[in-house]
């Protein structure tokens, strides 16, 4: 009996489904709302997303505009921006927060893309513990004589090949995302 891969394969797609939106929070230069995703403001003493609490959309290629439901959570929101240090400043009109997007430096280009190529490597090794579980489970599989060798070694094969398309598949995903941001 061979070791059943799709799950561990499931697994697999879903590190890269968190790797992409991780990489979608990255500033580049144009307005994108997924930049507020990881900030939370305190309301009424629960911990709630921007996006829960205001509309979020983009006013040109430059702008982000912030309207909140509530308006007294105006100041809470500026605060919460500005500890969450995505490197913009909140402009408050008394009704809605506009965030603009400053063209990226030469430097900060070259910091956004190294930052990337780490987040890529650690996506790369949770592919690669995914790959230890099902290597693992195999040779457990094979000391509880439910696997014969050869079924042991192909499993392994097929974890080994899980595990080579989707670290190509984060390799190509982060070196669009560094040509995106070095182009702008």
């Amino acid at each position: 009996m061979k070791l059943d891969t799709k799950e561990f394969e499931r697994k697999m797609k879903k590190s890269i489904d968190v790797y992409v939106d991780t990489l979608a929070t990255i500033r580049v230069g144009r307005a994108n709302a997924a930049v507020l995703n990881g900030i939370t403001v305190d309301y009424y003493g629960m911990e709630t997303p921007i996006n829960q609490m205001a509309e979020v959309k983009v006013s040109d290629a430059k702008t982000l505009m912030i309207l909140p439901w509530d308006s007294t959570t105006l100041k809470s929101i500026e605060k919460a921006i500005l500890a969450s240090n995505i490197g913009i400043n909140p402009q408050n009109d008394g009704k809605s927060l506009r965030l603009a997007f400053p063209p990226l430096t030469e430097e900060r280009r070259r910091e956004l893309k190294k930052q990337v190529s780490g987040m890529g490597e650690d996506a790369k090794v949770s592919v690669r513990n995914i790959r230890r579980e099902g290597i693992d489970a195999a040779k457990d599989m094979k000391k509880a004589g439910t696997m014969t060798e050869d079924e042991q070694k192909q499993s392994e094969k097929a974890m080994q090949d899980l595990t080579d398309k989707y670290t190509k598949e984060i390799d190509k995903i982060t070196s669009e995302k560094e040509t995106e941001i070095m182009s702008i």
